[in-house]
């Protein structure tokens, strides 16, 4: 092989561990994305080959995205309206609370330099009246109520605040223990409301949350499917220029046969496996599983031969032995072959294992 030929062949060579890194980085995607699925099920109870037919489908799950993020707007717009009727309704509960006689000095913020209460804000961390509630639940900005549950603890801190900072013989104290005890009693009447919008609430989030991981899911399983295009793509392209590499090869002399099958000997059991299924695949009479085989090298193609050489090279290199007796530069064993030498074996792994799985179908 030419200068300008090996030039090619390496730069196609690149391409494909290229696909290859970027299939990687999706597989990646993919796997951590159904982790995260199963760990988030275990906490609970509960390929189109044209590039027009890819585009379609992309389109089709983009747009799925947009309406589902459109109902999820829809419906937090709805809960924030029914949220806003209660408050509404609340409100009517709290004016008979306010209508009191008891209720007057509880309306306005306690006036604490005029009334000389210089340890009034040692003691109440939080201070709460009547016309600062008023003002949040009318306040239409992001400083308002969201929730009728946000209304009632204030209520009870005005009331609360009034009996801790006066002690219980005190007027004031009486008259917000009264009060407390009747805002009580109408909270439990109203309560019921509150809790079926928190259940209707609370079932709406999940069915948009079930709808958003089914979204999520369907994207996955998309791309997984594309991914094994692409892994199988890649397989065909490999073999294809393994094959021509093959092609151009010399005709292996005895000696390198000799070293061949020497080498073949110091194969762990699962390399030496990977190496008989590619004898194998050229010689269909071949059990390369059987308890006892016996490798003819000299009877070996030499597409097969070469195919060995480069497997059982790869192989050795990747368990740390010296390769330098499969013939070539014994320089080989230089820190960047090492640092390739297992992309490169699985590579060869793949293609052995695709190759096989093709003829296993065929031999159907």
């Amino acid at each position: 092989m030419g200068d300008y030929g090996m030039e090619d062949y390496k730069n196609r060579v690149d391409v494909v561990l290229s696909q290859v890194n970027t299939i990687e980085k999706k597989v990646c995607e993919v796997e951590q994305f159904y982790l995260n699925t199963s760990k988030k099920q275990a906490n609970s109870s509960k390929g189109g080959s044209a590039s027009k037919e890819k585009d379609k489908d992309k389109e089709r799950l983009v747009a799925q995205a947009k309406k589902q993020q459109q109902d999820a707007t829809g419906k937090e717009t709805a809960v924030s309206k029914r949220m806003q009727e209660l408050i509404r309704q609340f409100g009517k509960t709290l004016n008979q609370i306010t209508q009191h006689k008891w209720a007057w000095p509880f309306m306005e913020p306690v006036d604490v330099k005029g009334l000389g209460l210089n340890d009034y804000y040692e003691i109440i961390e939080k201070p709460m009246d009547f016309s600062t509630i008023k003002k949040q639940m009318e306040a239409k900005d992001d400083s308002g109520y969201k929730h009728v549950r946000e209304i009632c603890a204030d209520v009870r801190l005005v009331f609360k605040n009034a009996m801790k900072y006066n002690d219980e013989k005190n007027d004031f104290h009486v008259m917000a223990r009264t009060l407390l005890a009747k805002f009580e009693e109408k909270w439990l009447q109203f309560l019921p409301k509150v809790a079926e919008e928190e259940k209707r609430r609370e079932e709406e989030e999940a069915d948009v949350q079930f709808s958003m991981q089914l979204a999520q899911e369907a994207t996955y399983a998309k791309m997984a499917r594309e991914i094994s295009t692409e892994l199988f793509e890649a397989d065909i392209h490999l073999e294809d220029l393994r094959e021509q590499l093959v092609q151009r090869c010399r005709k292996m002399s005895t000696e390198e046969k000799r070293q061949l099958g020497t080498a073949l000997t110091r194969l762990s059991t699962d390399d030496l496996s990977g190496a008989l299924e590619i004898v194998a695949l050229s010689n269909p009479g071949f059990v390369a599983n059987a308890e006892e085989v016996d490798l003819d090298i000299d009877a070996q193609s030499e597409s097969t031969l070469w195919r060995l050489k480069f497997f059982v090279k790869d192989a050795l290199q990747a368990q740390g032995k010296p390769a330098a007796s499969m013939g070539g530069n014994n320089n080989d064993n230089n820190e960047n072959t090492i640092n390739n030498s297992k992309r490169k074996r699985e590579a060869c792994d793949t293609i052995t294992k695709t190759a096989k799985k093709k003829s296993k179908k065929v031999a159907s």
